[in-house]
């Protein structure tokens, strides 16, 4: 799974998560869009890491102005996009639906988890068919997607919405030669989740580094057939 000369885009590049699929691609000799919202923790990441071919991009994946200057600066400097890899997310459990007083957790999530979907690899996806170039969208979504539960009734919600927006843009951009998939985990090992469950069994839990791995195959030729999936990375939990 070379990306050697490939343009990839990654997003929350200096979040956990965002980190291994960096190093990910950057082992495999991408040159990276390091898409975040803080300046100061890009360079102290690529500093730390030593990737060198990047151009960091400090951008509001649901602005649409934000996300247009992003995909120019890269047209400017690298003149191709070959593979987005959209890993920024949230979780907000708010109240039950019947008890919130307020669209506010509801309206957190849609904007969180959806909207930065609907606009950023929308975008990315329209300038790959301008180009007339194949390319790779990967979306990361959640085992939250499949089901509503207790309490979580706006999580579940727009993971399902984004879910629905990853199918139906694969099938709107699968004849171009773009294929756009998910990965799905369930709990991923994170500093954050580790303290927010500490009873829990974090052997069971999907690694970031494993997380990436999937992630990068998706991206990858060898998942050129492959066209809408969620790809299931639950690990043991």
């Amino acid at each position: 799974m070379s990306f050697q000369g490939k343009v990839v885009i990654v997003t929350g590049a200096t979040g956990n998560l965002g980190r291994a699929v960096v190093q990910r691609f950057a082992s495999e000799g991408a040159r990276l869009v390091l898409v975040d919202r803080n300046a100061e923790a890009i360079e102290k990441y690529v500093t730390e890491a030593g990737i060198r071919d990047y151009l960091p991009s400090i951008t509001d994946a649901g602005n649409p102005e934000s996300v247009e200057a992003m995909i120019a600066a890269v047209e400017q400097k690298y003149g191709q996009i070959d593979v987005l890899a959209h890993t920024v997310g949230g979780y907000d459990a708010g109240k039950a639906v019947h008890e919130a007083g307020s669209l506010e957790v509801y309206e957190k999530m849609m904007n969180l988890n959806v909207r930065p979907i609907y606009v950023l690899a929308g975008r990315v996806a329209r300038y790959m068919v301008e180009k007339g170039a194949p390319g790779k969208i990967v979306v990361v979504l959640a085992r939250a997607a499949l089901k509503g539960g207790k309490g979580s009734g706006a999580y579940t919600a727009s993971k399902a919405a984004a879910l629905r927006v990853v199918e139906s843009m694969a099938a709107e951009l699968r004849d171009m030669g773009i294929n756009v998939n998910g990965v799905a985990p369930s709990i991923i090992d994170t500093p954050l989740n580790r303290k927010d469950m500490p009873n829990a069994d974090f052997e069971k839990w999907v690694k970031p580094a494993q997380l990436a791995d999937a992630i990068a195959f998706l991206a990858s030729d060898a998942a050129h057939a492959v066209h809408g999936t969620m790809l299931e990375v639950y690990g043991r939990a």
